[in-house]
């Protein structure tokens, strides 16, 4: 296993890389364009334009310097709807390899410490991998519609982890 380092906060070149990584890997698979590739940009840029080392996270995964993944939790909202987990990728370097279990357990553990109730997050059905990782790691399934919130018609699906006092613990 090649020598992965996680880092918190932003690093130069990481609005970049986790686009690209975004962009690629949902053109390759999904068929996603030029409207999905702007919007992770648009949406990560504001995001990190705001960031707050207290409330938010934003985590990168590298290999030698490279950034093969990331994930974020976005507090704007954590008070009504929860913090909201994002920008969560894996590179093919790294699929498979665990590092995605330590990224969303560091998440959920930073959730945890901010005392944030619940921890919400779309994604869309077809993503079984991903799926898997939110369901081993406590995350249910809510709500799924059509919807096109990321330029093509998918199933949109909305999970949450509730942490609130009287939620299950894992």
């Amino acid at each position: 296993m090649p020598d992965v380092e996680i880092v918190r906060g932003y690093i130069p070149g990481s609005i970049g890389r986790v686009v690209e990584l975004h962009g690629t890997y949902y053109q390759q698979h999904w068929g996603f364009g030029l409207f999905f590739e702007a919007k992770v940009a648009t949406g990560l840029t504001a995001f990190l334009g705001r960031y707050d080392r207290q409330r938010d996270g934003f985590w990168t995964a590298s290999i030698g310097g490279r950034i093969e993944g990331s994930i974020a939790i976005d507090s704007s909202h954590a008070e009504h709807e929860g913090a909201h987990l994002r920008w969560f990728i894996m590179s093919d370097a790294l699929r498979g390899m665990g590092v995605g279990n330590r990224m969303i357990d560091a998440a959920i553990s930073f959730c945890r410490d901010q005392g944030y109730q619940r921890v919400y997050l779309w994604t869309f059905e077809g993503l079984n991998p991903a799926r898997h990782l939110y369901e081993k790691n406590g995350f249910m399934l809510v709500e799924q519609h059509e919807g096109t919130q990321w330029g093509t018609e998918v199933h949109e699906q909305r999970f949450e982890l509730q942490l609130g006092i009287g939620s299950d613990e894992r």
